[in-house]
């Protein structure tokens, strides 16, 4: 793949599962729990129809890629390129009908993440990276298009962190405990955001997003753009996020590490 073609290729997977999803926003559909009796975990037309409209285009274009997506599963998933799609990051929040949910688009080159995208096709912004540098592009002040790189803030300490998670009840109960250590010690705790969370700490909005029990599917992406923006992502124990688990990211290297230590206290 080259620059040339890759880059308007994922503009235009944004594209088609943009078309599939915005019907059903904000309106009566359908909707399944996949938790078999556990933890509310809902799944909707939407998310199938998102992931299937992607899934073709990729089968199209690149047919020795993998793919790996929440709802339709892994196919090929040991080429040298995959992808790692969820067609709706957040969609508890999308069927309450707030925008806090996204389309995550990512890549795998041998195994490492080297590309991701998160496009919110209500708000009409894409915030994406490829490890290096990371950007946003959506509606600008006078209506128009605009776009701008995505930096992370510096953070000295927690007790100046923003720190966020989509909900602690999401963490499972044996991590609990270290979780709430660590949200004692920043100056402000907010929850929700599922996606949305890691891009306002690319754009330097919040300082921490700490979850736990996260899949491949939830962090691919989404691991390019922080790093992109100049953060740090890795588990809780300092090792490779990118088959998800119990994920820290951080805008400043010296909260990560602040971070880590309460966790592991």
């Amino acid at each position: 793949m080259t620059a040339v073609d890759f880059l308007p290729f994922v503009d235009r997977l944004a594209q088609v599962s943009g078309e599939a999803i915005m019907p059903f926003f904000r309106t009566a559909f359908a909707m399944e729990d996949k938790s078999g009796g556990g933890v509310f975990d809902p799944v909707t037309e939407a998310d199938r129809a998102a992931e299937a409209a992607m899934r073709r285009l990729i089968g199209e274009t690149f047919p020795n890629h993998g793919v790996i997506g929440e709802e339709y599963g892994a196919a090929g998933e040991t080429s040298d390129y995959v992808w790692v799609l969820d067609p709706i990051d957040g969609t508890k929040s999308f069927i309450s009908g707030l925008p806090l949910w996204g389309t995550l688009i990512g890549l795998l080159h041998k195994g490492a993440p080297c590309y991701g995208l998160m496009h919110q096709p209500f708000t009409r912004e894409k915030f994406y990276g490829d490890g290096a540098e990371a950007h946003w592009r959506g509606r600008g002040a006078n209506g128009g298009e605009a776009s701008r790189r995505l930096l992370t803030r510096p953070c000295a300490g927690l007790d100046r962190a923003t720190l966020m998670t989509t909900s602690p009840k999401l963490i499972p109960e044996p991590l609990r405990p270290r979780y709430e250590i660590l949200e004692n010690r920043t100056r402000l705790a907010r929850y929700g955001g599922d996606c949305y969370a890691y891009c306002m700490l690319a754009a330097g909005h919040v300082d921490l997003v700490v979850e736990a029990g996260l899949n491949i599917y939830d962090i691919v992406a989404l691991i390019p753009i922080v790093r992109g923006a100049g953060g740090v992502v890795t588990t809780w124990d300092g090792g490779d996020p990118s088959k998800g688990g119990a994920i820290v990211a951080a805008g400043d290297k010296r909260v990560h590490e602040q971070a880590l230590e309460a966790l592991n206290a």
